[in-house]
């Protein structure tokens, strides 16, 4: 067994138009660079299914499924929100992004991988149950984690999400259910200006200011969100995993470096070791310098091993 790395080429087929951040070229730049890496041949290469529109619907209103799922034009743009759109192809890999979390529970719950990690995009966590937000159409990581409780009889699970930005859609989800507990570190006041002042025993967001470096972000570790998620003792773990606080991404003014990144995913590793049997899927946010979210990733998948 080892790490699974799930993917599809219908990601890079989502045109989000000349300039946005949130393009193929993320994907392509990790893609060719892993290769060259010495963790390549240790991966257990999977292609994303197309998530079912049952399994959506276990997150998302029925109505927004159907909505976004009529949306996509022929040719041309639609706008879901003032960064998030759809082109032709956009839909198929919306479904495989979602498809790819829910891949990686039955990878790892069948025993085939010790845990996951799914390149897609677009990326999940702005996405709530009735609205697409921030370049996010569908929740991945929500859909994996209701595939995980309905498929598998698991209750329990933890969701860490350090992405720069606030995952304010999977709080959306989850917010009124006690057996998801959600971890968030996030620059604040940033977009989407949420999260500070959530009051929940099974959520912890943790603001910290604009200049943010690996110290305080491993305090706010080490002293809020691991002894909570510890104590929680999940029977199952989600890393909403975005690397846009590294120091050369253009979207966010934190200054993380793969070291960083690397630390937090094995902490991380060391509560699923103690309380999950080591089982984590993790799905990729954000992160738009492509040279930095490549490393990232990298370190991300041996801290994994």
């Amino acid at each position: 067994m080892g790490v699974a790395f799930i993917t599809h080429p219908d990601c890079e087929l989502h045109d989000t138009g000349f300039g946005h951040p949130e393009s193929a070229e993320r994907l392509r730049a990790v893609l060719d660079y892993l290769p060259t890496t010495k963790i390549w041949d240790r991966l257990l290469r999977h292609q994303a299914p197309l998530v079912t529109k049952r399994q959506l619907c276990r997150v998302h209103d029925e109505a927004y499924v159907d909505a976004v799922m009529a949306a996509e034009p022929n040719q041309g743009r639609v706008y879901l929100d003032p960064d998030t759109s759809m082109a032709p192809h956009s839909l198929n890999a919306a479904l495989r992004a979602s498809g790819a979390a829910t891949r990686g529970v039955d990878l790892v719950m069948s025993g085939e991988a010790d845990r996951a990690f799914c390149c897609i995009r677009p990326p999940g966590h702005h996405a709530g149950i009735r609205r697409a937000m921030g370049f996010c159409l569908f929740n991945n990581v929500a859909v994996g984690v209701r595939h995980v409780q309905d498929a598998y009889g698991l209750q329990k699970v933890g969701i860490v999400d350090f992405d720069v930005h606030h995952g304010n859609g999977t709080e959306d989800v989850f917010r009124s259910d006690p057996s998801v507990f959600y971890a968030s570190t996030f620059q604040h006041p940033f977009y989407p200006g949420t999260g500070a002042d959530t009051r929940s025993d099974h959520i912890v967001n943790v603001p910290l200011p604009a200049g943010t470096k690996g110290p305080d972000f491993r305090s706010a570790f080490e002293d809020r969100i691991l002894p909570a998620l510890d104590g929680f003792a999940p029977d199952f773990l989600f890393v909403s995993a975005g690397f846009d606080a590294h120091r050369d991404d253009p979207l966010a003014q934190f200054f993380l470096l793969e070291d960083d990144f690397a630390w937090t995913t094995a902490r991380i590793k060391d509560v699923a070791d103690s309380h999950a049997g080591g089982r984590i899927v993790s799905v990729l946010e954000g992160g738009y310098n492509t040279s930095a979210l490549a490393r990232s990733i990298e370190v991300h998948l041996q801290a994994m091993q």
